[in-house]
C-alpha cells in the first residue's frame, strides 16, 4: 500500500511540483492550501506525513503544528519556508515538526528525508505493536493462590529495582525461564535486550565464545568476528540457564565481568566493558557443588545476592487446575480449536499425578490430549501421563521414547555439522534458543571438531 503525502500550501504551483514528483515515486498525495483545509485534510485522509508550507493564508505552521499533533502525534511533520532562520527551525522542532527546510527545497534530497521518516515511523509502529503482543502473550509465572507461590510473587516484586544477580532455584521444568523473563519485563531495563544461554551441555569452547565472542582467527574456524551474547546484553539482562553446568575454566571470566563489569572476547588483547542485569538459574545444589570443587565458591556468593526459589508442582497441587485452563486456552488458540475444556474428572486426575516434571510436563499432556482428540471437553481418558513410546522402525529392532529419538536425531546433526550449533539449528528447523534447551534436556555434550 501506497503512503500518503498531504501537501500543505498556498502556491498551486509548488503542490503541482512536489505533488509530480512524489507520484512519480508510488506516494498518494492529498493537497491542502490553507490550514483550515490542512486540519480537515488531516482528520479525513490520515496521511503518514505532511510538508507544510510555513506561511499560509489564515494561519503558519508554528499555529497549525500542536492542532496536527492532536490529532495524531505519531505522523511526521515536514515544514518548507522561503523565510528561514535558526531560531526559527529550533522553534519548529520544539513543537513538533520532524524537518525544517528551506526553499527552494531539493526534491532528491527532500525524498531520501521523507523515506527516513517514514520508515522510522513504521518502526515504531512495530515497536509498539511488539510490546501489545507481548502483553497479551506474556505468560504469568505466579498463575495460582497457593502460599508458596503468593510467597514467591511478594518475594520477585520487592527485588525487581535491584541491580544485584538473582539466583532462580528449582526443580526442571518450574517456569525458571519465565520468571527471569518476567523480572526483566517489569524491571527498569525493560527496554533493553534480554539475552538467554543455557550452559548445559556446551563444551568450554563453546560456551566462551557465546558468552564472550571471538576475534578472526582467534581459532581454526573463526573466519570472522563473533560479537558475545554479553555484548549484546549490554545495558540489559542476561539470562544464564543452567548455571550448575557451566566449565570451572570458564567460572573465573564470568566472575570478572559481575566483580569488574569488563571482559575480553577470544583472541583478544583489549578489555571491554560492560554494564547488565545478570539472572541465573539451576535445577542442581550449587553449595553441594561447591563442596564437590564443581563450582567456584566465590562465584557463587557473587550470584546468590538474591535467592529465589520456584516450588514444584506438586507442592502447590490447589494451583493445578488454574494453570491447566491458562496453558489449555493458550494451546488451543495456538492450533485454532476455539474453547476447549477440562472434564472436573480430568482436573482431579491432573491434580493427584506427582508432575515429575513439573509445569513444563503439564503443558506436554495437554497439548498431546488437544492434537490426539477432537473433544471440547477434555476428560480423565485424554490425559496420557508419562513419556510417550513408539517404535523407531523394523531396521532399528527396539522400541524408542520420542526423546531418545530427538535425542538421537540432534546428536546425528551435532556431529555432521561439528558442534556448530546455529547450522544444527538450521537444518533440525528449530530456533537456536530451543536447540540450546533441548541439549540441556538430554545432557548432549557438544564439542567443536
Amino acid at each position: 500500500m501506497a503512503n500518503k503525502i498531504l501537501i500543505v500550501d498556498d502556491e498551486a504551483d509548488i503542490r503541482l511540483t512536489l505533488r509530480d514528483f512524489l507520484e512519480l515515486h508510488g506516494y498518494e498525495v492529498n493537497e491542502a492550501d490553507s490550514g483550515r483545509a490542512a486540519e480537515e485534510s488531516f482528520r479525513t485522509a490520515r496521511p503518514d506525513a505532511v510538508l507544510l508550507d510555513y506561511l499560509l493564508s489564515d494561519s503558519t505552521a508554528l499555529e497549525l503544528l500542536p492542532r496536527l499533533k492532536e490529532i495524531d502525534p505519531e505522523v511526521p511533520l515536514l515544514i518548507l519556508t522561503a523565510h528561514g532562520s535558526i531560531g526559527l527551525a529550533v522553534q519548529a522542532v520544539k513543537d513538533g515538526a520532524e524537518q525544517f527546510l528551506t526553499k527552494p527545497v531539493a526534491l532528491p534530497a527532500l525524498l531520501v528525508i521523507l523515506q527516513r521518516l517514514l520508515e522510522n515511523q513504521r518502526n515504531r509502529r512495530k515497536q509498539l505493536a511488539g510490546k501489545s503482543r507481548q502483553g497479551r502473550d506474556a505468560i504469568d509465572p505466579f498463575g495460582g493462590s497457593s502460599a508458596v507461590i503468593r510467597h514467591l510473587a511478594a518475594e520477585a516484586r520487592k527485588i525487581l529495582v535491584a541491580n544485584s544477580p538473582v539466583l532462580l532455584q528449582g526443580e526442571t521444568g518450574t517456569g525458571k525461564g519465565v520468571l527471569a523473563r518476567w523480572l526483566h519485563d517489569n524491571g527498569p531495563r525493560a527496554e533493553e535486550a534480554f539475552v538467554d544461554l543455557n550452559c548445559a551441555g556446551l563444551s568450554r569452547e563453546l560456551l566462551e565464545t557465546e558468552l564472550f565472542g571471538h576475534e578472526k582467527g582467534a581459532f581454526t574456524d573463526a573466519i570472522a568476528t563473533k560479537v558475545g551474547l554479553l555484548e549484546v546484553a549490554h545495558g540489559g539482562t542476561m539470562f544464564l540457564d543452567e548455571m550448575g553446568d557451566m566449565d570451572l575454566q570458564v567460572q573465573p571470566k564470568l566472575l570478572k565481568v559481575l566483580e569488574e563489569q569488563r571482559f575480553r572476547r577470544v583472541g583478544d588483547v583489549r578489555d571491554r566493558q560492560v554494564a547488565l542485569h545478570l539472572i541465573v538459574a539451576t535445577h542442581q545444589d550449587l553449595q553441594q557443588l561447591v563442596q564437590e570443587k564443581k563450582f567456584r565458591l566465590d562465584l557463587y556468593f557473587r550470584i546468590s545476592t538474591i535467592p529465589l526459589r520456584l516450588p514444584a508442582l506438586r507442592e502447590r497441587v490447589e494451583d493445578i487446575p488454574v494453570l491447566a485452563r491458562a496453558l489449555l486456552e493458550r494451546l488451543a488458540a495456538e492450533v485454532r480449536r476455539g474453547d476447549v475444556s477440562l472434564a472436573p474428572a480430568a482436573e482431579r486426575a491432573l491434580q493427584e499425578y506427582q508432575w515429575p516434571g513439573n509445569i513444563r510436563e503439564l503443558r506436554n499432556v495437554l497439548e498431546r490430549a488437544l492434537l490426539l482428540t477432537d473433544h471440547q471437553v477434555l476428560g480423565p481418558k485424554e490425559l496420557q501421563f508419562g513419556l510417550p513410546v513408539m517404535t523407531a522402525g523394523p531396521s532399528e529392532g527396539e522400541e524408542l521414547s520420542l526423546l531418545a529419538l530427538e535425542r538421537r536425531r540432534i546428536e546425528q546433526v551435532l556431529r555432521e555439522e561439528h558442534g556448530h550449533i546455529e547450522r544444527a539449528a538450521r537444518r533440525l528447523g528449530i530456533p537456536r534458543s530451543s536447540l540450546y534447551s533441548k541439549i540441556q534436556r538430554h545432557r548432549i555434550r557438544v564439542s567443536k571438531v
